[in-house]
């Protein structure tokens, strides 16, 4: 790929909404469809095709510049913890109780945690995304070098899941990073945990509730979620000096009361792992523990504010429902 490229160029990039994909601008285009064409025996002439379709979007290379997980704490909880998204979730929770409480039962996660995940990525399917996905693809994959490997792998991906789906490569909507459907999955997920839980022969993430709610569990199963297992719990500030940059808890209750965390009524084993986290609160910071739960909810994105914000927005909704 062609990491330096002129000023003009440059200039053009920031000035224009975008422009079609070019094999001589990008020659790592051309080398992605021989991989594939070798890998998978996809059509070169299929692949050339919907590449030289695809646009490059400027709009998607700024918006990959400003992501809201960095935003502090404060400003990033207030962008889901608002009255309109937990009355919205509560719509929905009531709208498919039944759906819900079938995949409760199936997988083991709570359909608070269900609800929550679709009220921050969607906002409950109603915001799925308005961009191709060959376009988002595309662009991150040949116009944004520092994660092209990555966004490369997912529209390989997403070009195995359109032929095995029956899709046209041109018609899927999604975010600008090319995340798809009410639960958001990028495509590699799409292929590895979207579920068909009506058995209607199709794992529709777009429009069919029972697929999207069942598929998002699935996910969190496959990431090892713990059913009837807590997420997280408050800290008195004290237990700031015990904070872990680890997403992943690795020491025990037992271990953490050892070194300092002691005097509290935790009705949990001491053998259970934990990890504590601070996040910056509204004058001084906010002590939690993240039990392995709450680390699962972070393999959907991995942020502690992400995850933090779907445990309370979880916790909103489902008060206000009444569920247990």
């Amino acid at each position: 790929m062609n990491a330096v490229k002129p000023l003009g160029l440059l200039l053009a990039l920031v000035a224009s909404p975008g422009f079609t994909l070019s094999f001589d601008t990008y020659p790592a285009a051309r080398q992605f469809v021989g991989q594939l064409a070798r890998r998978h025996g996809i059509d070169p002439q299929v692949l050339t095709a919907a590449l030289r379709d695809a646009e490059i979007k400027t709009t998607i290379l700024r918006a990959m510049r400003r992501p809201a997980e960095g935003k502090p704490w404060p400003e990033y909880r207030k962008i889901f913890l608002t009255r309109k998204r937990i009355d919205q979730g509560v719509a929905f929770w009531k709208r498919h109780r039944a759906l819900l409480e079938r995949v409760q039962r199936t997988y083991g996660v709570p359909a608070q945690i269900l609800v929550a995940i679709l009220g921050v990525e969607t906002f409950y399917g109603t915001r799925t995304g308005s961009f191709r996905v060959l376009d988002a693809l595309a662009t991150l994959a040949f116009a944004y070098p520092r994660r092209a490997d990555f966004f490369r792998r997912e529209l390989e991906q997403f070009f195995l899941l359109t032929r095995e789906e029956g899709m046209d490569p041109r018609r899927p909507l999604g975010s600008y990073a090319g995340a798809m459907g009410w639960p958001q999955f990028m495509p590699s997920s799409y292929r590895r945990y979207a579920t068909d839980f009506d058995g209607d022969g199709k794992r529709d993430i777009w429009n069919n509730p029972a697929d999207v709610i069942a598929s998002i569990a699935n996910y969190f199963v496959e990431h090892g979620w713990q059913k009837d297992e807590p997420v997280a719990a408050p800290l008195p500030k004290v237990a700031v000096a015990l904070a872990d940059t680890d997403l992943q808890p690795r020491r025990t209750l037992a271990e953490l009361k050892a070194q300092g965390l002691s005097g509290l009524d935790l009705p949990y084993p001491d053998s259970r792992k934990a990890v504590v986290m601070v996040f910056d609160g509204d004058g001084e910071p906010e002590a939690w523990l993240g039990f392995p739960n709450f680390y699962v909810i972070t393999r959907y994105n991995h942020s502690r504010l992400y995850a933090m914000a779907v445990y309370q927005l979880s916790e909103a909704i489902r008060s206000r429902v009444g569920a247990p």
